[in-house]
């Protein structure tokens, strides 16, 4: 028997092991089993949001409102150093759910040591740039003088947690692959306990404000990173890690980088977009730069909710084309969209009708909160179109095309956020005609990536 049906053998009696953590994505219902599968991941990217969610609210509730706007005037540089981690991680599980579709042992045994290193470098990388340029980027974002040492002592810190989350990114995206959503849950709760506990006991104990909730985070960043890698040393089936193994496997590797790179790139290349954004923000008075930070967290939530069934496309889209399986192809693609816009018209309307408790938690200042309805209710009504955009380009990395989906994100809403803010935003100069330019960017972006997909399906389904 060869080595590839001994995998396929292994891997049928292994996945009865598992059934009770693991969902199949390639028998039963898709409707099902992408929400069993994308519920779970849901509650993890909220806990991993929560690392930082949590340092807003400690420091603008226990603090003022000059630690909430030196943490929030850093949000989109850290927006920008996780986006490009996690957009790695969602290429390290494209290509071990197609690995495991097709059932070839060596492809994913191979991927998954190729991408321990390939995220593990990522993240020092992403550390050292954090250390050494956290007060070049945030002057360029011309970040007040009151708030800017806070910031840079803020964003160094936090950058120290760059490595673990590229562990954590590449073990959730091996163990989804899998169809495990449920482990990652659990050690981020873990992580996320751990999280609040210490920044309430830094900031209210030791009075460290903006600097005591960035330790707090890289703690629980090491915490999750730990304990999914221990969990991978101990599995006993395809994707167990091995420190022996761990290496460069170049056609692996470079399978994971032409997915990976691009992904990453595209959440990087929308944080730079948006440090445009934040710039015009900052033109503003300091309060009205704490109302948005106050606001803005209502991003990430929404975000991160869509985001699971973005990973669940690209996983189940993956797993079923390389099991040869392409009539629940294009279905996983329909089923996951329609998923994203209902959690994204759902989450929005709440946000529309409890923003003043919502923007409560994060500030006491009435001024601040006021500030902060501003932008929430515009970008309450916008969040389910960007559906369109994110669930094309996760199917287009699910049938393996990363690059052009890419590209047209950065012509079509990272380029037009920046020409709309150097030219309808700077002529009205209001917050409205600064936020508009989400929803618009995302109408124009969202129909390209859907035409681009629809063509690059058609011919893999011929």
């Amino acid at each position: 028997m060869s080595s590839n049906q001994d995998f396929r053998e292994y891997h049928k009696t292994d996945s009865k092991k598992n059934q009770t953590s693991a969902v199949s994505m390639t028998e039963g219902s898709l409707w099902k089993n992408i929400f069993l599968f994308s519920c779970p991941l849901i509650f993890s990217q909220l806990l991993e949001v929560m690392f930082n969610l949590s340092d807003v609210a400690v420091v603008g509730r226990f603090a003022d409102y000059r630690a909430l706007g030196s943490v929030g005037s850093t949000s989109l540089l850290v927006t920008l150093f996780t986006g490009f981690l996690i957009g790695m991680g969602a290429g390290v599980n494209v290509r071990v759910a197609h690995g495991l579709g097709a059932g070839n042992q060596k492809e994913t045994e191979d991927t998954i040591h190729s991408s321990f290193l390939i995220c593990l470098v990522t993240g020092l990388i992403i550390c050292g740039v954090g250390l050494t340029s956290s007060r070049a980027f945030l002057a360029l974002l011309h970040t007040k003088d009151e708030l800017m040492n806070g910031a840079v002592n803020y964003l160094r810190i936090y950058s120290l947690g760059m490595p673990a989350l590229g562990l954590y990114n590449f073990g959730n995206g091996v163990m989804s692959a899998r169809g495990d959503t449920k482990r990652p849950l659990v050690y981020l709760f873990i992580a996320g306990v751990l999280n609040v506990i210490m920044n309430l006991i830094f900031v209210i104990g030791f009075h460290m404000a903006a600097e005591g909730v960035a330790i707090a985070s890289v703690m629980a960043q090491y915490t999750s990173a730990l304990l999914v890698l221990h969990h991978l040393w101990r599995r006993r089936d395809v994707c167990r890690l091995q420190l022996r193994k761990v290496r460069f496997h170049r056609t692996a590797g470079q399978a994971v980088l032409m997915l990976g790179i691009p992904g990453g790139l595209q959440q990087a290349i929308f944080a730079i977009a948006n440090l445009f954004v934040q710039a015009g923000v900052n033109s503003f008075d300091a309060v009205t730069v704490s109302g948005n930070a106050a606001a803005a967290n209502t991003d990430p939530l929404v975000y991160n909710s869509m985001f699971a069934f973005y990973t669940a496309c690209a996983s189940f889209m993956s797993r079923n084309l390389g099991a040869g399986k392409k009539d629940r192809v294009l279905k996983s693609y329909f089923i996951c969209l329609t998923y994203a816009f209902a959690i994204g018209a759902l989450l929005g309307g709440l946000f529309l009708l409890f923003g003043q408790q919502f923007l409560s938690l994060f500030a006491t200042e009435p001024a601040v909160i006021e500030a902060g309805k501003e932008r929430l209710y515009i970008m309450s009504f916008s969040y389910a179109i960007s559906a369109f955009m994110d669930a094309s380009i996760a199917a287009s990395r699910g049938i393996g095309k990363s690059i052009p989906p890419t590209v047209i994100v950065i012509l079509g809403s990272c380029v037009f956020r920046v020409i709309w803010v150097f030219t309808i935003f700077a002529h009205f100069h209001t917050l409205t005609s600064l936020y508009l330019l989400y929803f618009f960017s995302w109408i124009i972006t969202g129909a390209a990536e859907v035409v681009y997909f629809w063509r690059s399906y058609r011919k893999i389904a011929i």
